[in-house]
């Protein structure tokens, strides 16, 4: 071949080349203009999805606080651990670090992930501390993230279980006041959006879409001081006794705050791995009893309202039985000829069968359902159980005789100290309310002023000496109230071994602030009258909660308040 030849051949492929070389460049020019102008928004939001998130943010729980402002409920923030599936699970060789460091076996691991392997998120641990959150990141495993949410803790633990209940892992309430006010607690979260590199960590906060909203506080009437003083004495009492279970209420005879409220056995709502659902039970307003003797007030109250009987009006109650059809009642002892008053001094069963027997049903029956007997009341707990009294038309002798000492119905704890505030406010039956209020509360006339003080009077003489009340004594107060000792229902009829002691009450009595009712479920110990059992439960919490109060002294007579200071000790002089 020529040189000629050759030099077109060369001449050729050059062209060839470059020809080649500038089509190259400009593919690649039109494709950088193709991918970064007309195709721009396709390609952004592709990379958009695989590393922007929209991620919730966490609102946290509205406080609870007691009447003094002392924190009951917080919430403080923890974080969860989650996972893509996708990536998670292409990094299968690193799940034995993380299920080490979080506690877990590698089976429990495998049994979240892989039935969700096409969901795009999973957690995998809620609620854990920033220290251990910190060396789960360390770990650099794909697909692993944290996400921030927050933990309810109380601080008083089971002294206020039962009242404040408890929220669920999502931070929603589930018992309780927790319950009752969740749409007031609860916040609603807000959202971001948030840049991810290729391990599916968080690495940019782009832009905030919503602001999260907090919940809002609560301000509960409960007193904390009381409610450990409270909480204090009825569980040594049930100890003590060996009872089943116990509950006692404490109200603010002005406005029917509750003060107080606890329950044994408890729950601690920090700790509940293993404890069982009914636990949780806030059984001073779900379970209800027969109230007993300490319904007698109310039928002494009828009485007096009929015109047919006074203060001092005698009643014959010997040879200490009482026959009614086929039934016979009883005292525990043969008062004899006794006055309406002392029928609440010495409990006669007798006296107060008599005085029902008298009254006509419509009266008997406006006497307990005016303070609220077989209704709810209306403080807006969940659960809360309404009782048990039935209206009847055609009540029988026997059961308007044994209602008069507080067999035939139900009540609950809550209910009882309710019906009480009629004796402490001069006739007035209060609302019942677990928020604090500032405002004057009248409540609703349901017993004539003279009548409510004359009961309260024959109440102060349930707790002298000679009455069945007088370990409820509070030196320097005087104190009005009333024993209960009730057999317990059984198949057939009521156990001869298995009793209730309740001891309800009021404090000072000349101008009574608190209202408290005591119930023993059960006590096992050879000691089970409600004025063995219950009233030094009241004496000892009331003393402590009306030195807290400042509330002063309204019974200064020195031997009063010797004699009172002796038999809480157990010595009779």
């Amino acid at each position: 071949m020529s040189k000629q030849g050759n030099k077109s051949a060369y001449t050729f492929r050059l062209v060839v080349v470059i020809t080649g070389v500038v089509a190259s460049a400009l593919v690649l020019l039109w494709r950088g203009v193709d991918l970064h102008v007309f195709n721009k928004d396709f390609l952004q939001n592709q990379g958009d999805a695989r590393y922007l998130r929209v991620l919730p943010v966490a609102a946290h729980r509205g406080m609870v606080r007691d009447r003094q402002g002392e924190p009951l409920a917080i919430s403080t923030p923890v974080d969860s651990v989650w996972v893509q599936p996708e990536d998670f699970i292409d990094a299968h060789d690193q799940w034995t670090h993380l299920a080490s460091i979080l506690g877990m076996k590698v089976s429990h691991l495998q049994q979240l992930v892989l039935p969700r392997k096409d969901k795009e998120f999973v957690y995998i641990k809620r609620h854990i501390a920033p220290d251990l959150a910190k060396k789960v990141m360390a770990l650099n495993i794909p697909g692993v993230s944290l996400q921030r949410e927050y933990h309810r803790y109380y601080p008083t633990g089971e002294v206020t279980a039962h009242v404040l209940g408890f929220t669920n892992v999502d931070d929603i309430g589930q018992e309780g006041i927790e319950l009752a006010y969740n749409d007031w607690l609860q916040g609603t979260s807000g959202s971001q959006r948030v840049l991810k590199d290729r391990l599916g960590r968080v690495v940019k906060h782009i832009e905030l879409l919503s602001e999260p909203n907090p919940g809002q506080d609560l301000l509960l009437s409960i007193d904390r001081r009381l409610q450990y003083l409270t909480y204090r004495e009825l569980k040594r009492a049930v100890l003590k006794h060996k009872a089943r279970s116990g509950s006692a209420v404490v109200l603010d005879a002005k406005s029917g705050e509750v003060l107080a409220m606890v329950n044994q056995p408890s729950y601690n709502p920090n700790n509940r791995g293993q404890l069982r659902s009914s636990a949780y039970r806030n059984r001073a307003v779900t379970d209800v009893f027969e109230p007993g003797s300490t319904v007698k007030p109310l039928t002494v109250a009828a009485a007096l309202a009929s015109g047919k009987y006074k203060e001092k009006t005698l009643i014959n109650t010997t040879p200490g039985t009482f026959r009614v059809g086929r039934h016979t009642i009883r005292d525990i002892r043969n008062y004899g000829m006794i006055s309406v008053s002392k029928v609440l001094q010495k409990s006669s069963n007798i006296g107060a069968s008599k005085m029902a027997l008298a009254l006509s049903e419509d009266r008997l029956w406006n006497g307990y359902s005016k303070v609220g007997f077989g209704e709810s009341t209306g403080s807006g707990f969940p659960g809360e159980a309404s009782g048990v009294f039935t209206r009847s038309r055609n009540w029988r002798e026997i059961e308007r005789a044994t209602l008069a000492y507080g067999y035939g119905l139900s009540v609950t704890p809550l209910q009882l100290a309710r019906a009480y505030t009629v004796f402490a406010t001069d006739g007035r039956l209060l609302p019942v309310s677990f928020q604090k209020t500032d405002e004057v509360v009248t409540g609703e006339q349901v017993i004539k002023t003279s009548i409510s003080k004359s009961v309260r009077g024959m109440l102060e003489t349930v707790i002298e000496k000679e009455g069945t009340g007088s370990k409820a004594a509070v030196p320097g107060y005087r104190v009005a109230g009333k024993t209960g000792t009730m057999k317990k229902a059984s198949a057939g009829g009521y156990s001869d071994d298995r009793y209730i002691s309740v001891f309800a009450g009021m404090v000072p009595a000349s101008d009574p602030r608190l209202v408290m009712v005591v119930m023993v479920n059960e006590p096992s110990s050879d000691v089970y009258y409600g004025g063995e059992v219950a009233a030094p439960v009241f004496s000892k919490v009331m003393a402590g909660a009306l030195r807290l109060m400042d509330i002063p002294p309204d019974n200064i007579d020195e031997q009063k308040i010797h004699m009172a200071v002796l038999n809480n000790m157990g010595v009779r002089p």
